[in-house]
């Protein structure tokens, strides 16, 4: 024993030098938001391979690469949970303008879905497109989000079933009841696509052909995701005339399908509907109540964005879109369009009575070379400087154009946008591409919140004007609609989550789009990773597409 005594503080010594264990990724210290609307805690946070290893105090560990993000506040990767990045990331799959905003995973397939298709549906996907030009090589919706993933994207992706895709694979445009026959078709349709791994399925009930679907039609399709566990999520048949009874027909199918519901874009649309937002909070409060499992998202902005086609009534697209241009140019139904356009009707959307008149319809997505001019004048502008009435410019404009004509409607309230802001139940969307002031997406303008929805939640709204807590913000970014949607090891900071992972400066972040000017990327998101892979360093792209297709909870491995 006399012997080991001299030899003790080397042991001691020895077992002290032991090296911590080792990370691929540390970030110290920064104040951990983990996404569940907890108060902020400073802490280091480890990566190892696609997951989040450690959450603590790290200082014996080392990192493979070691970031210092004192000062930051670190959150859970944000959920796009409605976007139009479908054709967008097979353009550019880095989706610049939402990683520079915290952006881990976009969900795709408002209305319609890229796929299940029909070889008529992907002849008519190809001849349509418009600045994007892509091969259709897939033909299922599981299919084109592996598409996604196998050719590189940075965020994670995934998608809903839109509920016109299997209406017009089974019926087409037309503007009927399905037979039982072809209903049966559309829930095996729906079952396929939810065993592939969609989130749901998801109407949008202004634009025809989903007008064109009854209450019982989308019931029965949304029992199908409910079986699943999925989410039925709808753009509502009204947002503006018909508000009221529009939430009351979601709430009935959810109610009556068992799915989980979302409603997308919580919004009144049009100056005389603004009062119906406090009766459409209370419907949704009182489902929630009677244990309906409801939620909603929100785009940060006032002006919602939709085609100028918009402005017409859905009959005009009985059929599809060539024979909606066959009625424009039919001069006797040319002036029924005309007629009601200038009435603010119950039983379809006037965007452009919403939107007060001409003035507040901004033109900003045109096809043809010809026509890309007017991109950012209203129609009131170009209507004026051609002569004609609005109601002929708009028509005259889709003709010419041979497309709906990307446009912003100046619809909304800035005191509503507030108000549903601040509700625990609403999450956030962009409703937009993601793109790039670059290349072929410069060729065409886009509504501010392509580049600037998620920072203006956590700059505008959280820090300047205190509508939320920052926990409040990053729970509503993240925590919120990883649950909406079901997801498994994501939305949230811990132990053995995917590591989709971001560090932003709060005093710093900030969204710069406007209307006049909406190519601008947001600013003060320092560090995002998805997957464990580092996507943005320093404020800067790192060219990495670690981004993978998220399932949903219906999915089956083949």
């Amino acid at each position: 024993m006399r012997r080991l005594l001299p030899l003790l503080p080397l042991l001691l010594f020895a077992a002290c030098a032991q090296p911590g264990p080792e990370y691929d990724v540390i970030l110290r210290g920064g104040t951990i938001y983990d996404g569940s609307g907890a108060d902020g805690v400073t802490a280091d946070l480890a990566i190892q391979g696609d997951r989040i290893a450690k959450i603590g105090d790290l200082a014996s560990a080392k990192g493979k690469k070691e970031i210092d993000a004192k000062g930051l506040a670190l959150a859970p990767g944000f959920i796009n949970m409605m976007c139009w990045s479908n054709e967008s990331l097979i353009e550019d799959g880095h989706s610049q303008s939402d990683i520079r905003q915290g952006v881990t995973l976009e969900v795709m397939g408002e209305g319609n879905s890229m796929g299940p298709l029909t070889p008529a549906m992907k002849q008519r996907m190809q001849e349509g497109q418009g600045d994007i030009k892509y091969e259709v090589s897939w033909d299922t919706l599981g299919g084109y989000l592996q598409f996604l993933e196998d050719k590189g994207v940075s965020p994670n992706v995934c998608s809903y079933i839109g509920a016109a895709t299997p209406r017009v694979a089974v019926i087409g445009y037309e503007d009927r009841a399905a037979t039982p026959e072809e209903m049966e078709q559309m829930r095996g349709i729906v079952k396929q696509a939810m065993e592939e791994g969609a989130m749901g399925v998801a109407s949008s009930l202004v634009y025809p052909p989903g007008f064109f679907a009854s209450t019982e039609e989308l019931i029965e399709l949304a029992k199908v995701a409910g079986q699943y566990d999925g989410v039925y999520a709808s753009h509502i048949r009204s947002e503006g005339e018909s508000l009221i009874e529009a939430v009351e027909e979601f709430l009935r199918i959810v109610r009556e399908s068992g799915a989980r519901g979302e409603m997308y874009h919580l919004k009144a649309a049009g100056k005389s509907n603004w009062p119906k937002m406090d009766q459409v909070i209370e419907l949704f409060e009182k489902g929630r109540a009677e244990g309906l499992k409801i939620t909603a998202d929100a785009y940060t902005y006032p002006a919602g964005s939709a085609g100028l086609n918009s402005t017409m009534p859905p009959w005009v697209q009985d059929g599809g879109f060539d024979k909606s241009i066959e009625r424009m140019k039919d001069p006797a139904t040319r002036k029924r369009i005309t007629k009601e356009m200038n009435v603010a009707a119950k039983d379809w959307e006037n965007m452009l009575q919403q939107a007060g008149g001409p003035e507040g319809v901004l033109l900003v997505g045109f096809k043809t070379e010809a026509l890309k001019p007017l991109t950012g004048k209203t129609l009131a502008e170009v209507a004026k400087m051609r002569g004609t009435s609005p109601e002929d410019t708009a028509m005259d404009l889709i003709i010419e154009d041979g497309s709906r004509v990307a446009t912003v409607y100046f619809t909304q309230s800035e005191d509503n946008l507030r108000k549903k802001i601040q509700l625990p139940w609403l999450s956030f969307c962009s409703d937009s591409p993601s793109l790039a002031p670059e290349g072929v997406f410069l060729q065409s303008s886009v509504h501010p919140r392509a580049y600037g929805s998620f920072a203006r939640v956590l700059g505008k709204f959280t820090r300047d004007e205190k509508l939320l807590t920052l926990p409040q913000a990053v729970h509503k970014l993240a925590g919120l609609p990883a649950q909406t949607l079901g997801l498994k090891e994501r939305g949230l900071l811990k132990e053995g989550y995917f590591a989709d992972v971001v560090a932003f400066d709060p005093d710093k972040i900030q969204d710069h789009a406007t209307f006049e000017k909406p190519l601008q990327y947001a600013t003060g998101m320092m560090h995002v990773f998805v997957n464990g892979g580092h996507v943005l360093a320093d404020g800067e792209h790192t060219g990495a597409t670690p981004g993978r297709f998220v399932h949903g909870a219906g999915w089956k491995e083949k």
